[in-house]
């Protein structure tokens, strides 16, 4: 044995490296079968493969361009990230935009701007932005709800997200007196840090189910009574990455937590089926919706992603007949997505969220249904012009996934399917989790928030008006194509929102159902 290991030690560094390089190539050549490069150029063919491996960040870094990328371009999650951090989020020598490109955004500014008084809310508080409606308040719920803030988080499940980063964006829409909408993975501790939720459940009833994985109207009863963070219940008809498709949670990623949070065992697979159990046609719907706003006070709603209109229709029709209906609508856009979806639904199926809004809205307006519901807008609306449009187009509030978690450290890897997620924000890897500091990202989410409401205020206040929901389409122009450069969007998709009931800030200021208290008390 020492013979052996006195030779051994003989052997220099670049003979061990030639070794192991021969028993690759050996490998490459003779064991392996599923690659042909490798097989054909072993050892160097492996220099492909590991350039592919890093192309995506080498293109983002080195190669794209600062308005090319997609899903968020590099100027777009800049003006996140210094927000985020109370940065100068400014530009300097013009904007670097292609301003003739197809859909741009033009706000039509006032003459002479909107001045606030002394005593405004806004000059208490630059980012005081509260939604209009109140939710349930036509359908005289129990619980009526104002949501404190124009802008909440989206449906992003514990388990998709990681525990860190579910705290984090918590204990930030806390500090920033938004809303935090739970996804469908249920209500977790790490929901439960201060903030308003909106509890959210799909087809895998996760949270509520019972035992033969159907809808538990009592598990909900008991859910809501021993969290008065529930503000109001959003059930999931579709979303906006893979609309009209179920998933499977694989038995590996379930832990005893995420177990006894969705009301699963540990270690199976969980299906999340394609449609629902407890429903299976519109009056159906009703009447769970009816049923939940009964037994829990709380404001019901939907959430969907928009295609076909015939069953929305019908829907409509349903509600003018009853005088009931969802006391809020959630319109997701087909760009959406925050979890792993198949290419062929996260590109093809559901309409864009432009696309998408303006025919339900225009739906529901041609009924005289808009002053009864709530809508919010999900779809790449984190900026303050693109919330300008939306409120142009009707919604109420808006809800961001991926633009929140930009501003709690996702850097764009698009890697949340693999469990992989480097900043550990999409992930369930306990070391990647590490990195996320919970006060610091929290003060992030609350501060990026805060951004927002005080710049889309300020283009508010160019436009002549004290609250977004006073836009009309006729303010926003966009660019349509070659032949009819540029149109308002009244012109643009048909139709002129209706009218929102309201008479200035201090009322809803003052209101009783305002949402975020803890946090909008600090500035009476």
């Amino acid at each position: 044995m020492d013979s052996i290991l006195g030779f051994l030690s003989t052997v220099s560094w670049w003979m061990w490296v030639l070794v192991f390089l021969f028993i690759v190539a050996i490998r490459d050549i003779f064991v392996q079968q599923a690659h042909t490069i490798s097989h054909n150029f072993p050892i160097v063919g492996h220099l492909r493969y590991w350039l592919e491996s890093i192309g995506p960040e080498m293109r983002q870094y080195f190669v794209a361009n600062n308005r090319e990328e997609l899903p968020f371009n590099r100027i777009e999650r800049s003006w996140i990230y210094a927000s985020a951090k109370k940065e100068n989020n400014y530009e300097g020598f013009g904007t670097d935009r292609d301003i003739y490109a197809h859909q741009h955004i033009f706000v039509k500014n006032q003459m002479m701007a909107y001045k606030i008084g002394s005593g405004h809310p806004n000059k208490k508080d630059n980012s005081f932005l509260p939604c209009v409606k109140v939710m349930g308040a036509y359908n005289q719920r129990k619980k009526p709800f104002r949501p404190a803030s124009a802008i909440n988080v989206s449906a992003m499940s514990f388990g998709s997200l990681s525990a860190a980063a579910i705290e984090s964006l918590n204990v930030g829409v806390a500090k920033a007196g938004a809303y935090h909408n739970t996804g469908e993975g249920g209500l977790s501790p790490y929901h439960k840090k201060g903030g308003d939720i909106i509890f959210h459940f799909g087809t895998g009833y996760f949270g509520v189910r019972s035992e033969d994985g159907n809808f538990s109207m009592e598990k909900l009863k008991t859910l809501v009574n021993e969290n008065p963070c529930i503000k109001a219940i959003e059930i999931k008809l579709s979303q906006g990455a893979k609309p009209g498709k179920g998933g499977v949670l694989p038995g590996a990623k379930i832990t005893p937590e995420i177990a006894k949070i969705r009301g699963v065992e540990v270690g199976k697979d969980v299906l999340s089926p394609a449609t629902h159990k407890a429903f299976d046609t519109i009056p159906e719907l009703l009447e769970l919706i009816e049923d939940i706003a009964e037994q829990t006070g709380l404001p019901v709603g939907v959430k969907g992603a928009i295609g076909k209109l015939d069953q929305w229709e019908e829907l409509a029709d349903l509600m003018i007949k009853t005088g009931k209906g969802p006391d809020f609508i959630t319109v997701d856009g087909g760009e959406g997505g925050t979890g792993a979806a198949p290419p062929s639904f996260a590109d093809h199926v559901s309409l864009p969220w432009v696309y998408g809004f303006s025919s339900l809205y225009k739906l529901f307006l041609d009924k005289n249904l808009t002053e009864r519901i709530v809508f919010i807008g999900s779809g790449k609306l984190g900026f303050p012009a693109k919330a300008a449009m939306a409120f142009a187009m009707g919604v109420d509030c808006i809800n961001v996934a991926r633009e929140a978690m930009m501003s709690i450290g996702c850097i764009q890897a698009q890697v949340c399917h693999t469990n992989r997620c480097p900043a550990g924000v999409a992930t369930q890897s306990k070391w990647l989790q590490n990195g996320i500091h919970v006060p610091l990202k929290s003060d992030r989410l609350a501060q990026y928030f805060k951004t927002f409401r005080k710049e889309l205020i300020e283009i508010t206040h160019a436009a002549g008006y004290e609250h977004p929901c006073q836009f009309t389409m006729d303010d926003i122009q966009v660019n349509v194509d070659d032949d009819f450069l540029h149109s308002d969007l009244k012109s643009t998709y048909g139709y002129e929102k209706s009218k929102v009931d309201f008479n200035n800030m201090q009322e809803l200021y003052d209101c009783e159902f305002l949402g975020g208290r803890d946090f909008h008390g600090t500035i009476k």
